[in-house]
């Protein structure tokens, strides 16, 4: 199938939701899903340069694990208290054959617990709301370990009320020398977020299981992107996939992505905008509800 690059226009928007309508579907999200519920990202026009904390230097040692949990204690406050928008709510009508998330936030989960429990939702850089140690490998929920936190460091979390949220959960702030970190409370071990840091590496099977589905597209189906500048190799990889084997992909994002050359159609709109459309698009094409 030969189809047309270029601009986002009217038409574009159309073809791209024709396309979209009737098809088998694989979605894959980034932060830009997220923005409508409060959460920023890294990468949208006009964002400053922003650069998380490395795998390797959460490890390298306890001061820079006490700046990590310093910044990201504060952060969950606010993310942990984030809801789903309508971008959210809607892929469970969109029904996809998976969905594919980079964002750690468990928004998708909040609001599409159709998709997690028939195994349509994947994860792919792990819940910011888990955390595991690094040494005996116990998971244990977030909200724990924030309890632990507060009590370790009474009225920190109110000292620092002002402070800019960023992405992934944590604040911009540098004076973190004063914080105290708990350690694991079964073995003592370090306690990192169930998340895939940057220099680490998605499990095997999280990204079998995408490939699969991307896979299984070829003949008939479509890859959205949704909200995500492809910039690290975890998310774009599907896009290569999907483009290598001729499955159309279509990119909805506000800027420019790793993956415009590869699509189909790229669409700068809001996500929330077109996925709901989309998913009105869908129900009355197929006569579903």
């Amino acid at each position: 199938m030969t189809l047309a690059l270029g601009a986002t226009t009217q038409d574009s928007y159309a073809a791209a939701l024709a396309l979209l309508q009737d098809r088998p579907l694989v979605v894959l999200t980034g932060a830009g899903v997220s923005t409508d519920s409060g959460i920023p990202d890294y990468r949208s026009p006009g964002s400053p340069a922003r650069q998380p904390m490395t795998y390797q230097q959460f490890i390298s040692g306890p001061q820079e694990r006490q700046r990590y949990w310093a910044r990201s204690h504060l952060g969950w406050r606010r993310m942990g208290s984030a809801v789903p928008n309508a971008g959210h709510r809607v892929l469970t009508r969109i029904d996809p054959e998976l969905l594919i998330t980079q964002n750690v936030d468990g928004l998708h989960e909040q609001a599409s617990p159709e998709l997690a429990g028939s195994g349509r939702l994947v994860t792919l850089h792990g819940r910011v709301a888990d955390v595991i140690c690094l040494s005996c490998r116990t998971v244990s929920p977030r909200r724990d370990l924030q309890e632990r936190m507060e009590a370790f460091n009474a009225g920190w979390a109110e000292a620092h009320a002002d402070v800019e949220s960023r992405p992934d959960g944590d604040v911009a702030l540098e004076e973190t020398q004063d914080f105290v970190v708990p350690d694991c409370e079964i073995c003592g071990g370090i306690l990192k977020p169930d998340v895939v840091f940057f220099g680490e590496n998605v499990p095997k099977d999280r990204v079998a299981r995408c490939m699969e589905a991307v896979d299984a597209l070829a003949g008939e189906g479509v890859l959205l992107v949704a909200g995500s500048s492809l910039a690290v190799m975890s998310g774009y990889r599907f896009v290569r996939r999907a483009a290598k084997a001729g499955i159309p992909v279509v990119i909805v994002n506000r800027g420019a992505t790793r993956g415009d050359g590869e699509a189909a159609y790229k669409l700068e709109v809001g996500t929330s905008e077109f996925l709901t459309t989309l998913a009105q698009r869908r129900a009355s094409g197929s006569g579903r509800a």
